[in-house]
């Protein structure tokens, strides 16, 4: 039996036909008569979160698995504040991350009354899409309901954001079905043999062409930046640019120096990251950038040839080379041995170590580049797929988001490499802050903690590593040990 709350089963009949299937659901009174809609529906599979901060990270981690629009359910009040990181992060990922906010009748806000705030907008632009539901009272009303949750689910691309009144009683289950609602499609933009054809011949015909790949994956492009200094001849005067963010600040300003930029993305939005766009072209990315790796197998222009052999050069250096007990010796290990999985990496100095020694593409948070919510969003990839998720994860980045491992989902798939050298390595690396008294105990949170009994708290297997050949047999351990519990390797890194 569902709700008798008409608005709560419209929604939920909506998200089925526009083809939800994983919804994360957050505790809360107010918020139980969709939960419990969600939780009868046969269609969809809930995984309660009880903090909504790392909840949203969750979302977000079964989207980047799944592909498919994915809920996060919160109760009224500051409990939807608590989303706002996440949401951000998605909206700079383009992930389809359905936020369903139960609130309180509109009379109610500002009245002194128990979880009320003005919800409705309060995720600002880092969503879509934001409507606020009737409770409908006439076929008007129903109609106008319809179309509000058609308008928010029909968005193809980034977070939206549905705020559903409540009014009470709450708790009365007496529907026997789901209404039968209308469905409105979109027909998306998509690109066209003869605007695949122009894209491609234009970088062919280029003299000095580059193809980036934002993220997941720019492997060494920090690094040859960094080789060729002030050599011109290596700036191209064409750069077809697709995918995400690019982690490297200094492969940013060298490709500020390239003629122009074509890009290429879902959403048709200016994205000036080299300050040299010339067109935005609407569409899918890979499909592009895949056409032009063809033909660059077939007839390799010179300039990618001089490209590829830099790198190439490059690559054979760093795979010889011999790195002492570090961070970054536990990321050359662990990439040069991992053969299969998911990996995702946390922001800051794991992420460009990954830059460094991934052969693969990895995941990573880079919309808005927060620390916050990476073990949740790998945590969350972990609960709704068979495969292996590996998260490398510094000490400030896990232990900010311990509460991901606070969740009766997780299973024996989900491998943690944390990188605990007892601070923000990261500050470290940016010259002048060394001069500041503060840096390390107030900028970079110089801390003695381990994750031990984190651990021990939520029933994940512990593993320690305080030397090479203890790192090592760990890491062959996360990569070759079957568990039925999540598994955890400390590096302490002096």
């Amino acid at each position: 039996m569902y709700s008798n709350k008409e608005n709560v089963n419209i929604l939920t009949a909506l998200l089925v036909s526009h083809g939800v299937r994983h919804a994360v659901v957050c505790p809360g009174s107010r918020n139980a008569p969709i939960v419990h809609n969600l939780n009868e529906c046969p269609d969809i599979a809930c995984h309660p979160v009880t903090d909504e901060r790392s909840a949203g990270f969750y979302a977000l981690g079964m989207w980047q698995a799944t592909r498919k629009p994915v809920v996060v359910c919160v109760t009224s009040g500051t409990a939807l504040l608590n989303l706002a990181p996440a949401v951000a992060e998605a909206y700079y990922q383009q992930a389809r991350v359905i936020v369903i906010s139960a609130d309180r009748p509109p009379q109610w806000i500002d009245q002194l009354d128990g979880q009320t705030l003005p919800q409705p907008d309060a995720l600002g632009r880092f969503v879509r899409k934001a409507v606020t539901l009737p409770e409908p009272r006439d076929d008007e009303e129903r109609w106008y309901c319809n179309r509000l949750v058609n308008e928010a689910l029909i968005v193809g691309h980034g977070p939206v954001h549905i705020n559903v009144p409540i009014s009470e009683p709450l708790f009365e289950f007496s529907v026997a079905t789901l209404p039968k609602e209308r469905k409105i499609e979109l027909l998306a933009a998509d690109i066209t043999p003869q605007t695949l054809s122009h894209v491609v011949r234009r970088f062919m015909n280029a003299s000095r062409p580059m193809l980036i790949a934002g993220q997941p994956w720019n492997p060494l492009l920090d690094e040859a930046v960094q080789a060729i200094g002030d050599d011109e001849s290596y700036v191209p005067d064409f750069v077809l640019y697709v995918g995400g963010s690019l982690v490297s600040k200094r492969a940013k300003r060298f490709l500020r120096k390239a003629g122009e930029t074509w890009v290429v993305n879902a959403t048709g939005e200016v994205t000036d990251t080299f300050m040299n766009v010339t067109q935005v072209i609407q569409g899918d990315g890979q499909v592009v950038a895949d056409q032009v790796r063809f033909l660059i197998e077939q007839d390799c222009p010179p300039f990618v040839k001089r490209w590829e052999e830099l790198l190439g050069s490059l690559r054979s250096q760093i795979d010889g080379r011999d790195v002492p007990f570090s961070s970054e010796a536990a990321v050359k290990y662990f990439e040069t041995h991992r053969r299969d999985g998911i990996v995702h990496y946390a922001n800051s100095t794991a992420i460009r170590l990954a830059n460094t020694y991934s052969r693969r593409p990895v995941f990573c948070n880079r919309g808005v580049n927060g620390i916050d919510g990476s073990l949740s969003t790998a945590a969350g990839c972990s609960c709704v797929t068979d495969e292996r998720v590996y998260c490398v994860i510094g000490d400030l980045s896990f232990f900010y988001d311990q509460n991901a491992l606070w969740n009766q989902n997780l299973r024996g798939n989900l491998r943690i490499l944390l990188l605990n050298n007892g601070h923000g390595a990261i500050f470290d690396t940016l010259p002048g802050l060394e001069q500041s008294p503060a840096r390390d105990r107030m900028v970079a949170a110089s801390h003695t903690t381990s994750a031990e009994g984190i651990c021990r708290q939520n029933n994940v297997v512990y593993l320690k590593a305080e030397n090479m050949d203890d790192m090592q047999r760990g890491i062959d351990t996360l990569l070759n040990t079957e568990s039925h519990r999540p598994v955890l390797l400390e590096v302490f890194i002096e």
